[in-house]
């Protein structure tokens, strides 16, 4: 049989990782500037974490995890989400208490979907999560966060902001009762997944991509009309800090995102690029989700932003600087045998020039052969050591992008030759 990898968990080759890694480096030295620490933590957990802070209603508790029972009969699911595991391992390790926080983290996640272009069963996240701060200063920051994150890839022309707010638990109850009512009676013009989350989870019919489903809704009751006065003050403010900032949104007042825990602010970073799958970040605050989790209460706010999404999304604009996936600078050819001291020389060249990337031949060849190697792996420059040149502590450098001659150096001056004629990132 042939081995494969499972549909929906993919390969990330080494040409698809150059993009990946500009990405993700981008967006740690943007967390950085803002003072988000990174924090780690399972890709395993008990499966009654997901259902207490997703809920056990959702889509993905309900049809998605990945969950099975060990050798000592605990139940466990690899995660399909970061926060609630963010949340475990802060109030585990007594990060919470009389505390603020401002933390990230990156790595894969797992749902068990229907695999398609930007939806996978094996996806990637990066999550930023704040606890401790209550006010909407914070939202505003991850929103303006965000936005230059958006600026620094390129890509911030192609996003829009579209924000709302939930108001608080008991508010959403309230419409909640209030949106089943107005549904039930007309309950046989609901398209059939719309019918099915009428008794479990029926404000994700707001969500809906039917029409008819969608045309049903423009006279269904607001859920802005059940929302009580201080989540109304939290989320003018926000606005005002927005719109002082000069950062452009919607109101959008159908979002109310998939998971449970969300209460007032939730947003989404969509896009018109990627068709079906055009949300690439999205999140909000969940201010009682550590309460619920075992914690002391504490509010939290956050989001997570799609890896394979922003990929396409990158390549898509053709945005991605021509730099990346550049990884040789100098390409050194070794003729004869010399196998040795090219070695030596690389190293010694790594030691004193470390940003220079060097890629010494291995494998021998001839002179033609490596001269067509050093061409293919896109070096501005070629050092040539044959064994005259290694008698002579010498070294020829052979410019590949440039037409220019041909010159010999010594090679007790070669580290500062090479940092006057190469510009490195």
């Amino acid at each position: 049989m042939k081995l494969q990898s499972i549909r929906g968990m993919n390969d990330l080759l080494p040409e698809q990782s150059a993009t990946w890694q500009y990405l993700e480096s981008t967006v740690a030295r943007v967390l950085s500037r803002y003072s988000y620490r990174e924090i780690r933590f399972p890709v395993l957990e008990q499966t009654e974490l997901f259902k207490r802070a997703v809920g056990e209603v959702t889509d993905i508790v309900e049809k998605e995890m990945y969950s099975f029972d060990d050798r000592n009969g605990d139940n466990l699911s690899l995660r399909p989400e970061g926060t609630a595991g963010c949340v475990r391992a802060c109030t585990e390790n007594g990060l919470l208490h009389n505390q603020t926080q401002r933390l990230w983290y990156s790595g894969p996640m797992f749902r068990h979907e229907r695999p398609q272009k930007g939806r996978l069963r094996q996806f990637h996240q990066v999550g930023v999560e704040a606890f401790g701060l209550s006010g909407p200063d914070i939202d505003a920051e991850l929103l303006l966060l965000t936005a230059r994150l958006w600026k620094e890839l390129r890509i911030d022309h192609a996003v829009t902001l579209q924000i709302n707010s939930l108001g608080t638990s008991a508010d959403r109850a309230n419409y909640r009762a209030a949106l089943v009512d107005y549904l039930s009676a007309r309950k046989d013009q609901l398209d059939e997944d719309s019918q099915r989350r009428l008794d479990s989870n029926p404000m994700r019919i707001l969500d809906s991509k039917n029409p008819q489903t969608q045309s049903l809704l423009n006279e269904a009751p607001s859920l802005e009309e059940f929302i009580d006065q201080e989540s109304k003050e939290h989320f003018q403010q926000l606005r005002a800090t927005l719109d002082a900032a000069g950062v452009d949104y919607e109101i959008n007042p159908r979002l109310v995102r998939g998971l449970d825990y969300y209460s007032k602010t939730v947003f989404e970073w969509v896009t018109t690029h990627l068709g079906a799958q055009g949300t690439v970040c999205a999140g909000g605050r969940y201010d009682g989700l550590v309460e619920q989790l075992g914690g002391k209460p504490c509010p939290g706010v956050g989001f997570a932003m799609g890896v394979e999404r922003l990929v396409l999304l990158l390549d898509e604009l053709g945005v991605v600087p021509d730099s990346v996936g550049q990884i040789v600078d100098v390409y050194l050819v070794a003729v004869g045998n010399v196998e040795t001291q090219a070695l030596v020389l690389g190293e010694n060249l790594r030691s004193n020039c470390p940003a220079i990337r060097l890629q010494t031949n291995c494998g021998g060849g001839s002179f033609k052969s490596q001269m067509k190697k050093a061409d293919k792996s896109a070096a501005s420059i070629a050092l040539v050591l044959g064994e005259d040149e290694a008698a002579n502590k010498k070294i020829g450098v052979k410019f590949l992008r440039e037409d220019r001659p041909q010159e010999t150096v010594d090679q007790v001056d070669l580290a500062n030759y090479l940092m006057t004629i190469i510009t490195t990132d």
